[in-house]
C-alpha cells in the first residue's frame, strides 16, 4: 500500500510465537521421548528368520529374555561379521550389542519352540535363555506426570481464557471495550477536508482540538473549554464521521465505542466498564472520548424502574454523569457524544458540565449536497462535464450518507451496461433505484390493472400541476417499482415553515389519485393505501399537533420532550378526542373534494395524461406542460434545506 512500512527488520511486522506453541512443543517433545530407546539400537526380527538364519546355524551367543516379553539376541563376535548379516549392519562397523530383539508373546510358548527348533543342534551349541527384570523409570515416571502436566496446561489455557486471554473472558467482563486511536494507529486518516456541508459543526469541533493543540490560547483568557459535545441530527448526516475526523486531526488518543459496548447480561458490568473507560482515560489524558448511539444508555429515568427491579442501564447511566462531573474532576478529559434521539436523553446528561454544547448535524440544503457530491465524486470515473448542481437538485431530503449510496449505486448501474464512465443518466437511474426501488417490469398485471395505474397516477401528477403550494411534478411512471405498481417524483421546494395553506394543497394532491379512480371509473381500488396513510397522519398532526384546528384552535398536545409524559393517559377529554376525529376527518373530505373538483375541470387533460402514461410508461414535466400549459405559479427557491417528500406511489 503507498505509504505503507515496508522495513524488513520492523519488529511490528515480525512472526510472533503464542504461548499455546509451547504447550504444544512441550507435549510432542514428552510424547517423543516415549519412544526414544537411550543406548544401542537393536534390529527387530521374526522367530522364522531366527530360527533358520541364527538360532540353527549356531550363531547365537546368548539370549536374554526382558521381563517376560521380549528377547534380547546376542550374536557371536566370530560370526557378526559374516556377509549373511551384511543386510543389517553396515560393512566395516561394530554393530551394537544385543543385534536384535523378538517379542515372545507367551514365554511358554517361546521356550516351547526354542526347545523343538535346538533338537537337531548338537548339545554344546545348544543355547539356554537367560531372565531379567527391567524397570522403564523414564516411562514409567512419564505415565503419572504426563496427566497432571496435561491437566495443568488445560487449566492454564482456560484461566487465560477468563483472565483476559479471550474477548469474552469473564474476569474481563468489567474491563471497558473502547478502542483507543492515536496518529500512529489510525490507518485511514480522515480529517475536516473529508467532512462537506457541516461548516457550523465543523466550527464547533474545531475549537475543541484547537483547544487539546494550544491550551495556553485560551487559559491565559480565564476561559474553560467545554467538557462534552453531543452531535445531534438525523441518521446518515455525518454524525460518526464528524468524530472520526476530529480523530484524524487531533494529536491526543481518542477513545472510539458505542453505547451498547457498555450493556451485558452481567449486573454491574455496565458501570464497571464506565470507570475502568474513565481511569484509562485519566493515564492518556489530554483525550478525546467518543460514544455512539448514547441513547443506548443515556435514556431518561424513570421514577420506579421496572417497577422496582435493579436497573442496570440506569446504573450504567449514574456512573456515567458521576464520572463526568462529579465530585472528582477529569481534566484534559473531552467527551464527543452521537446520537439521533436527543429528545429521549436524560436531562442530567445534557446539562451544562457534561453535555455543555449540542451540535446540530441536520440534512443538508442545495449547496451542501453539491458540496457532498464532490467528495464522493472523486473516486469515481465520471464523465466529463457532469453537472453536480443538477445532481444536487434531483436529490432533495437526501443525507450525506444517501448521496454516497447514489454515487455507488450510479458507479454499478455504469458498470453493469459496461460503460467506460458513469453519466447523468446513471445518476437518475440511481435516485430512482434508492427512492422508489428496483424495476419489477416481468411482474404480471392485467390490462385492466394498468389502466387503473396510469388513471391513477395521472390523477397525482393533475392535481399537483394545478395546484400553486403543491410540489413540482419531475416525472410520472407506472412501471412497478419495489412494492409500488406506479409513482410520480416530485421536488419539493427549499423551506423551512410550512403553512396551511401549503399543507391543504399537499394532502389534495396525494388524494388526486383515488380522486381520479373514482371519477373514471366510478370505483375504487386498494392501490391508494399509502396515500390515505400519509393524508390521515397529516390530518391529525395538523389538528391536535399544530393548532390548525377550527375548533381546538391554538392547542396541541405533541409530546417535543419524548419523556413518554402521556403514556397512560391523554392529554385531553374524550369530547376533545371527538373533535380532533371530526376535524380531521372533515379536513380530508374537504381535501378530496377539491382534488375531484380540479379532475372534473380538466377532465380532457386527465385522459389525454393517462394515455400517454399506457403508451410511453414513462413521462416527464415536458409532456405535462403540452397537455395543460406551462405551470402558472413561479417558485422562489430557498437557501436552506428542505424536506423530502417520498414519491406518491400505488401500493
Amino acid at each position: 500500500m503507498p505509504g505503507g512500512n515496508n522495513r524488513p527488520n520492523d519488529p511490528s511486522r515480525r512472526p510472533k510465537i503464542g504461548i499455546y506453541w509451547l504447550y504444544i512443543a512441550l507435549f510432542a517433545t514428552f510424547i517423543g521421548m516415549q519412544f526414544i530407546h537411550f543406548g544401542g539400537q537393536k534390529t527387530p526380527i521374526s522367530w522364522i528368520t531366527f530360527k533358520k538364519e541364527i538360532l540353527q546355524a549356531g550363531d547365537v551367543e546368548k539370549i536374554v529374555i526382558v521381563n517376560q516379553k521380549e528377547a534380547d539376541i546376542y550374536v557371536r563376535q566370530d560370526r557378526i561379521k559374516s556377509s549373511k548379516y551384511h543386510k543389517y549392519f553396515k560393512e566395516g562397523e561394530d554393530p551394537p550389542a544385543p543385534q536384535f530383539n523378538m517379542n515372545i508373546g507367551s514365554l511358554d510358548i517361546f521356550m516351547k519352540q526354542l526347545e523343538d527348533a535346538q533338537a537337531d543342534v548338537p548339545e554344546e551349541m545348544r543355547v539356554s535363555p537367560e531372565y531379567e527384570e527391567r524397570k522403564d523409570f523414564f516411562g514409567d515416571m512419564l505415565s503419572w506426570i504426563l496427566p497432571l502436566i496435561l491437566i495443568i496446561v488445560i487449566w492454564m489455557f482456560v484461566f487465560r481464557r477468563m483472565s483476559g486471554g479471550g474477548v469474552g473472558g469473564i474476569f474481563n467482563v468489567g474491563k471497558s471495550r473502547a478502542q483507543i486511536f492515536d496518529k500512529e494507529k489510525i490507518s485511514v486518516k480522515i480529517d475536516f477536508k473529508d467532512v462537506a456541508g457541516l461548516e457550523e459543526a465543523k466550527v464547533e469541533v474545531k475549537e475543541i482540538v484547537d483547544f487539546l493543540k494550544n491550551p495556553k490560547k485560551y487559559t491565559d483568557l480565564g476561559g474553560k473549554i467545554p467538557k462534552g459535545a453531543l452531535l445531534v441530527g438525523p441518521p446518515g448526516t455525518g454524525k460518526t464521521l464528524l468524530a472520526k475526523a476530529v480523530a484524524g486531526e487531533a494529536n491526543v488518543p481518542f477513545f472510539s465505542l458505542s453505547g451498547s459496548d457498555f450493556v451485558e447480561m452481567f449486573v454491574g458490568v455496565g458501570a464497571s466498564r464506565v470507570r475502568d473507560l474513565f481511569k484509562q482515560a485519566k493515564e492518556k489524558a489530554p483525550c478525546i472520548i467518543f460514544i455512539d448511539e448514547i441513547d443506548a444508555i443515556g435514556r431518561a429515568r424513570g421514577k420506579s424502574p421496572n417497577f422496582g427491579a435493579n436497573d442496570e442501564r440506569e446504573n450504567t447511566l449514574n456512573q456515567l454523569l458521576t464520572e463526568m462531573d462529579g465530585f472528582g474532576s477529569n481534566v484534559g478529559i473531552i467527551i464527543l457524544a452521537a446520537t439521533n434521539r436527543a429528545d429521549i436523553l436524560d436531562k442530567a446528561l445534557l446539562r451544562a458540565g457534561r453535555f455543555d454544547r449540542q451540535v446540530h448535524v441536520e440534512l443538508p440544503d442545495l449547496n451542501e449536497r453539491k458540496e457532498i457530491f464532490q467528495v464522493h465524486l472523486r473516486p469515481l470515473k465520471i464523465e466529463s462535464g457532469l453537472d453536480t448542481d443538477f445532481l444536487s437538485k434531483q436529490t432533495p431530503g437526501f443525507s450525506g450518507a444517501d448521496i454516497a449510496n447514489v454515487c455507488n449505486e450510479a458507479a454499478l448501474i455504469a458498470a453493469r451496461k459496461n460503460k467506460q464512465s458513469v453519466e447523468k443518466q446513471d445518476f437518475l437511474d440511481a435516485v430512482d433505484r434508492i427512492v422508489g426501488g428496483l424495476e419489477r417490469k416481468n411482474k404480471i398485471i392485467t390490462s385492466q390493472e394498468k389502466r387503473t395505474i396510469a388513471y391513477h397516477e395521472a390523477g397525482h401528477a393533475t392535481v399537483s400541476w394545478m395546484l400553486e403550494h403543491a410540489s413540482p411534478l419531475l416525472k410520472v411512471t407506472i412501471i412497478p417499482r419495489g412494492r409500488a405498481l406506479g409513482a410520480a417524483w416530485y421536488q419539493p421546494e427549499e423551506r423551512q415553515i410550512t403553512t396551511v395553506e401549503q399543507l391543504f394543497d399537499e394532502m389534495c394532491a396525494t388524494l388526486g389519485g383515488r380522486a381520479s379512480e373514482d371519477l373514471t371509473f366510478h370505483t375504487i381500488s386498494t392501490g391508494a393505501l399509502n396515500d390515505l396513510e400519509r393524508v390521515t397522519k397529516q390530518a391529525y398532526a395538523m389538528v391536535s399537533y399544530y393548532g390548525m384546528g377550527q375548533q381546538l384552535g391554538n392547542m396541541s398536545f405533541y409530546d417535543s420532550s419524548g419523556q413518554s409524559e402521556y403514556a397512560f393517559t391523554k392529554p385531553y377529554s374524550d369530547k376533545t378526542s371527538e373533535s380532533i376525529d371530526k376535524e380531521a376527518f372533515d379536513l380530508v373530505n374537504r381535501a378530496y373534494q377539491r382534488a375531484k373538483d380540479i379532475l372534473v375541470k380538466h377532465q380532457d387533460g386527465l385522459k389525454q395524461l393517462a394515455e400517454l402514461l399506457l403508451e410511453k410508461e414513462v413521462i416527464f414535466v415536458e409532456d405535462l406542460e403540452k397537455i395543460f400549459g406551462e405551470r402558472p405559479f413561479k417558485k422562489e427557491t430557498g437557501k436552506n434545506a428542505e424536506q423530502q417528500a417520498p414519491p406518491n406511489n400505488l401500493n
